[in-house]
């Protein structure tokens, strides 16, 4: 029998079993699916086989990244939660995950990393920089909001990025507008194609969990999900089937939780990284310390001299 593929994704916090949208929608898929993966949860995408998160390792010593390739590949080996579904259904299924990308995608992008600069200093790169091991702490999150910018420029024009306020209304405008069809395309049912979820709520609970989940201090996006019972509770109701582990779990605690802790973690990480720094300048010839020669050697003894002033007296 063969040994199970091998899933890495990011690992969870905020009531979520993983913090970003490729890696919710990939676990989502793998549960409806019943794709029996060994899944790794880990905070280093060094530790991937690709370098990023999600990345699936194959049998065939592939390495898929992308949530549509890992999906194509477990359709593949029958595990395909879209089984079900008529051609309409999967015709409206890739419209609607089309409508996700075009439309929400941005909206996130833009809300976790890329123009909302309080959000991303207070929980985006705080959350990386607390959970990524040292040194890659100090780089990764930069190097995360620099890809992301240039995602979003490309999505929406240079021109676009420039007028940071009127971005933000036009991708805050689109999203809602897509969480709307969203909302009205679920009405009362509990998955979005009868009694058993597709791929489509695999899409959709990984691109609306984390508004729904991660307290931010721009949420505006967050509100306006609020107002649509329905898809909050389908996120809800995926999570406590699913992920209940996950959705038992309070959320993370606020700023005011375990200040001292916080604070002695971020002095000792700001003197772990002088000292690197210093090592570095030492080993580079940067900083030099000379040392005068004699420095370190015992004065002379003046009592001799007295005794001979003395002496001629």
């Amino acid at each position: 029998m063969a040994a199970p593929e091998q899933l890495f994704c990011w690992e969870g916090d905020f009531g979520l079993p993983s913090v970003t949208t490729d890696c919710l929608t990939v676990l989502a898929y793998v549960q409806f699916a019943g794709a029996p993966l060994k899944v790794h949860k880990i905070s280093n995408p060094w530790k991937s086989p690709s370098g990023s998160l999600p990345a699936l390792r194959t049998n065939q010593n592939e390495t898929l990244s992308r949530p549509s390739d890992i999906i194509i590949h477990l359709r593949k080996q029958k595990y395909n939660a879209d089984y079900d579904l008529s051609a309409k259904e999967g015709a409206d299924s890739l419209a609607f995950i089309s409508l996700l990308e075009e439309k929400l995608l941005p909206a996130l992008v833009n809300l976790l990393v890329v123009v909302d600069g309080k959000n991303f200093v207070d929980v985006t790169r705080r959350w990386f920089a607390e959970h990524l091991p040292f040194p890659l702490s100090l780089v990764l999150p930069g190097r995360m909001q620099r890809r992301e910018s240039e995602r979003l420029r490309l999505l929406r024009g240079e021109e676009h990025m420039e007028a940071e306020e009127t971005l933000e209304k036009e991708l805050l405008r689109d999203a809602a507008e897509c969480m709307n069809l969203l909302s009205q395309r679920l009405g009362q049912s509990q998955f979005f194609f009868g009694d058993s979820p597709s791929s489509l709520d695999a899409f959709v609970f990984g691109h609306l969990a984390p508004v729904l989940k991660i307290k931010l201090p721009n949420g505006k996006l967050q509100q306006h999900l609020q107002t649509l019972d329905n898809l909050c509770g389908f996120c809800s109701n995926i999570l406590q089937l699913y992920f209940p582990r996950h959705a038992s779990k309070p959320p993370a605690s606020s700023d005011d939780d375990h200040v001292p802790y916080k604070r002695r973690k971020q002095l000792l990480s700001v003197v772990v990284a002088m000292g690197a720094m210093l090592m570095y300048a030492l080993f580079t010839g940067i900083l030099s310390i000379s040392v005068q020669q004699g420095a370190l050697e015992e004065p002379p003894d003046e009592e001799p001299e007295t005794h001979e002033r003395e002496h001629e007296q």
